[in-house]
């Protein structure tokens, strides 16, 4: 009868740690792979490109990660992201460019960061209209950022054409040294390790959402109402306050995330931002934030959004066949959203 019992505990223990820690698991199993596959992916250069090419979609998952706190979800982040990239491009060209859009727009420094701070407050009012929609108007939230995403990409593709639909380039220098900037800090033969100024913006997201998220009054109330939203207001907590104040959150890392992007890739079309939210909710979801609510970390969303990133390097990184990528990923997805709702169930 003991050794039955043991044998039944040892079962448990080794089921519980494989839910606990299965997307970890295969994140090794995958990244053993990939270094099998082609050995020269471990480097000092690969894990700066990771982290670079990771630092826009933390800021996205992270505003994203407080809507999801909250039981709720952002189906408008790519497209928000679009608008601030065909606006921003469109605004922030060369002075120099002979074939500038708005050739008479002026070149100085305060003019690029009025630019920047409008383009960001637009962002951060759509952020705010999905905010009303769903405290104020009770819309669901899959509904109202559904029909937001719809809108803001006939508005951005509308402007897009209007400016005669060929790729906006030829940035500002001081705008792209921005997002494109980076210290080296040492180097090995041919390898080098840099932080990328992508990196630090992440990085300055990360500490202040932390100390949003545990040190205020607005995060013990996202997550009292992503918990139990009836329990929160018989406790005092406005539901509406609370849920726009994370929806601007949202929109001021939209924003933010959108100019970089549009610096980093040094281009913008219509279609700038395409499939961004599915990234930042996907990695939310792996990084340990509920879909049910009322739980998650930054720490988590952060490992969650470099697990992405790794993935998607290193199977481009070997040259996996893109529609396998595609694949991989909603595995991925999959196995996260299984072991959150195993969570809840249990907690049930």
């Amino acid at each position: 009868m003991e050794k039955t019992e043991k044998i039944s505990f040892n079962k448990k223990k080794v089921s519980d740690f494989i839910l606990k820690y299965a997307i970890y698991i295969v994140l090794v199993v995958m990244i053993i792979i990939i270094i099998i596959e082609d050995p020269t992916f471990v480097s000092w250069r690969s894990i700066s490109t990771i982290l670079t090419q990771a630092s826009t979609r933390c800021m996205l998952a992270l505003g994203v990660g407080g809507i999801i706190v909250l039981a709720g979800t952002d189906l408008s982040i790519g497209r928000m992201v679009g608008l601030a990239g065909v606006v921003g491009a469109s605004l922030l060209q060369d002075p120099e460019f002979s074939r500038r859009i708005f050739p008479n727009l002026p070149s100085s420094p305060w003019f690029v960061i009025l630019t920047i701070f409008l383009i960001i407050l637009l962002i951060t009012s759509v952020s705010f209209i999905n905010g009303l929609l769903t405290a104020k108007l009770h819309i669901t939230p899959f509904i109202a950022t559904l029909g937001m995403q719809l809108v803001l990409y006939g508005a951005a593709s509308s402007y897009y054409n209007a400016l005669g639909g060929s790729p906006i380039t030829s940035l500002n220098e001081g705008f792209k040294n921005i997002a494109q900037g980076k210290i080296t800090l040492f180097k090995i033969g041919s390898d080098e390790f840099y932080i990328s100024f992508l990196m630090i913006f992440a990085l300055a997201s990360i500490i202040v959402l932390w100390f949003i998220w545990n040190k205020t009054t607005t995060g013990k109330n996202m997550f009292a109402v992503g918990g139990n939203p009836e329990a929160a207001a018989v406790s005092g907590v406005s539901i509406v306050k609370t849920t726009l104040i994370i929806y601007v959150i949202a929109g001021v890392l939209y924003g933010i995330a959108g100019l970089l992007e549009l610096g980093r890739t040094g281009s913008a079309t219509n279609n700038l931002g395409l499939g961004y939210e599915l990234d930042a909710i996907a990695a939310c979801v792996v990084g340990g934030v509920s879909l049910m609510g009322g739980v998650g970390s930054i720490a988590g969303i952060v490992t969650g959004v470099i697990i992405f990133q790794v993935i998607n390097f290193g199977l481009a990184y070997i040259s996996v066949d893109p529609y396998l990528q595609y694949m991989v990923k909603g595995l991925i997805i999959l196995v996260a959203v299984a072991i959150d709702t195993r969570k809840y169930i249990k907690k049930k």
